[in-house]
């Protein structure tokens, strides 16, 4: 193999590392203001936007063990990796989407299994992480309320009156 492919694929390589996941992007429409405002979101959320090779990324892919998405590398592609927040990252490119009307996610992997386009709206239409705890503790601390004062109902029924004097 050419030394030039090499490099092109160990740096692939470099970029699938960096994450759990992995989201391919068509920026056929987007700009290269476009581009480096969408780069300054996903900074954010500590994520990066490359722009791959098709077949540097189906190399570096397969040697890294990832699943399957030959279908999804027709056009250009670009990857979004990095950070540790992957529905943050969903978040911010949806929005992008939605705003600019030109990057059109095409498939995702996320734990080594295929996610869908549609999947990753779903997922970044979820709530913030911190969100989704903030309503698990209320609830456990609804449901502890409601057991404290059950409690005490009982305890306050089984007490004799006092006499009267």
């Amino acid at each position: 193999m050419r030394a030039e492919k090499q490099y092109l694929i160990s740096e692939v390589d470099t970029h699938l590392k960096k994450s759990d996941y992995v989201i391919l992007t068509n920026y056929t429409k987007v700009t290269v203001a476009d581009t480096a405002e969408l780069r300054k979101r996903l900074a954010a959320e500590k994520a990066e936007f490359h722009v791959v090779k098709n077949s540097s990324l189906r190399v570096a892919a397969k040697a890294l063990g990832l699943p399957e998405f030959e279908n999804a590398l027709a056009g250009p592609t670009a990857v979004v990796v990095g950070g540790k927040n992957s529905a943050g990252v969903a978040k911010i490119l949806k929005k992008f989407f939605d705003e600019k009307q030109k990057l059109e996610i095409k498939v995702g992997v996320m734990d080594k299994k295929i996610v869908s386009a549609a999947d990753l709206a779903k997922i970044a239409d979820l709530p913030s992480f911190e969100a989704l705890r903030s309503q698990l503790r209320g609830l456990f601390k609804q449901n502890a309320a409601a057991f404290v004062r059950v409690l005490d109902a009982k305890v306050k029924k089984e007490q004799p009156a006092a006499p009267a004097a």
